[in-house]
């Protein structure tokens, strides 16, 4: 052991001789096993499962290869941008300087969202602006998102935590709660969709009725074919999506929501999961066994609310149903979400207003007459619109039992839930990177699963990443090769059924 005298430089130790040494060590692997194609643990356990870790790998905004990506970087934005440009139209409509500050105090805080987006901030929790959901947000970001940013959240979570923060702006405000940044853009799109709008009322202005020189089979089978229709139109409806239309002229408008028989036929083929069948056999036996209720989770306002309603109407009419109910959003969300003020001017445009300039004589008649009709409805308790706290918060449905079970059991006194759209479809199957051909029941974990579950039907235009419920992995792989944005495009949708747990479901007198 040599020691170093107090204040010595340490001695310094040349290194040896690497002349001739190999640079890497090459071993021989000649007699070991092939590599093996092994894949990962998916889906994790239920117990690992969590909003920052979904059953199979999320999708984040940083993966550049997925939609979420161009959402977080460019979509978002740009809506941001324009609810900033509608904000700043009502604000030099306005007169009064307490309402015109505290409307500039909101658009401040919408730039301020901006910069946090743009800049890709880290996710702060809500303000407590006395809304029911702040709870729940906040437990959400406290307990999985410490120190996420906008883009490596996943996805589905980020995109709601950047509209919560969008009703935020407004909800802290003395005069401005409810203002909806959205709200021209929805009536001014459904102003643009006259010709699918007359192409419905026109047909079903007057109460629906079977032919009655129709032996019994020929009637069920009459009405198996409208029902298989009218499925289709609901689904269809979903294609208008203000959050990607964002500058759609009417002609692209009016492609889009087309409804003839021919259009609708050839589309069906686009159908990649179709449980069309199995839904018209599950709502045939509600009348069987005496009518019963049927819930629709609502997507867009506008055309596919329209349609949504024209849908229910023919499920009243035709017995399939003795009650429709409606869940719709709290405030603002996803841009053209539906709310109750959209809901009411739904119905009260259609037969107070003057909305379509171009329109004849009978062709406003037969509005007035089938939004009088759903007034009565309303009316006499058939038709019911609802809005519970959690469809706006960042949960995915996977924790609809345990984060809102008054809602959970409140649907599973349902007999069928409908999931209209995109957004709803993400939250049924925890908007994560599963094998196309995974189980619809499998996907949605819980809702299928627990106790108490309803029979749902996703009805979805595929507008996003996630797809489950195709027949074959092989199919989406052959899509991805010849139709590289496939699954963004509303050229496909799927109707899928799951079953739920009928025998456990509770029961109120």
């Amino acid at each position: 052991m040599s020691i170093v005298p107090n204040g010595a430089a340490p001695p310094v130790h040349k290194p040896t001789s690497t002349k001739g040494a190999p640079h890497r060590v090459a071993l021989s692997l000649g007699h070991l096993p092939k590599k093996q194609d092994l894949k990962g643990p998916w889906p994790r356990t239920p117990s690992r499962v969590d909003p920052n870790n979904p059953p199979w790998p999320a999708y984040r905004g940083y993966h550049e290869y997925s939609f979420a990506h161009a959402t977080m970087g460019v979509r978002l934005p740009t809506i941001l941008g324009k609810a900033i440009e509608d904000t700043i139209r009502t604000l030099n409509e306005e007169y009064e300087v307490e309402r015109v500050t505290d409307l500039l105090a909101c658009i401040e805080r919408m730039e301020e969202l901006m910069s946090d987006l743009s800049g890709n901030a880290k996710l702060r929790p809500i303000i407590d602006d006395n809304e029911a959901d702040v709870a729940l947000w906040n437990k959400e970001i406290a307990k999985y998102f410490q120190g996420k940013d906008f883009m490596n959240a996943p996805w589905l979570f980020a995109e709601a935590y950047k509209y919560r923060r969008l009703h935020e702006c407004f909800s802290v405000s003395r005069y401005w709660t409810s203002y909806d940044v959205f709200y021209r853009q929805k009536c001014d799109t459904f102003s643009r969709s006259a010709d699918a709008v007359f192409e419905l009322s026109m047909r079903f202005a007057e109460p629906f009725k079977l032919p009655e020189n129709l032996s019994a089979e020929g009637k069920i089978e009459h009405e198996k074919l409208m029902f298989k229709e009218l499925t289709q139109i609901c689904l269809w409806g979903n294609s208008t999506d203000l959050s990607l239309l964002i500058n759609m002229t009417e002609d692209q408008i009016k492609s889009l929501q087309s409804t003839g028989g021919d259009h609708l036929a050839a589309t069906e083929k686009n159908i990649l999961g179709n449980h069309l069948p199995q839904l018209w056999e599950t709502v045939k036996q509600l009348r069987e066994k005496t009518g019963g209720r049927i819930d629709f989770v609502l997507d867009n306002a506008g055309f596919e609310l329209y349609c949504d309603c024209v849908y229910a109407d023919f499920l009243i009419q035709s017995g399939l149903a003795k009650q429709v109910r409606f869940h719709g959003k709290r405030f603002a969300w996803f841009v053209s979400d539906v709310t109750k003020k959209d809901w009411q001017w739904l119905i009260n445009t259609m037969v107070y207003g003057y909305l379509f300039p171009k329109a004849t004589e009978q062709e406003r008649e037969s509005l007035r007459r089938m939004g009088l009709r759903w007034k009565q409805y309303e009316q006499e308790g058939k038709w019911v619109y609802e809005q519970h706290p959690f469809w706006c918060t960042g949960y995915t449905f996977w924790d609809l039992h345990s984060e809102a079970p008054d809602l959970f059991l409140h649907l599973s006194r349902s007999d069928l839930v409908f999931f209209k759209g995109d957004l709803n479809h993400r939250k049924l199957t925890y908007d994560c990177a599963a094998p196309a051909s995974t189980p619809f029941e499998v996907a949605i974990g819980p809702m299928a699963s627990s106790a108490g579950a309803p029979t749902i039907c996703s009805l979805r235009t595929i507008k996003s990443d996630v797809v489950v419920g195709m027949e074959s992995d092989e199919l989406a792989e052959k899509l991805d090769d010849e139709e590289p944005g496939w699954k963004i495009s509303g050229k496909y949708a799927v109707v899928l059924l799951s079953e739920g747990r009928p025998g456990e479901k509770v029961r109120f007198a």
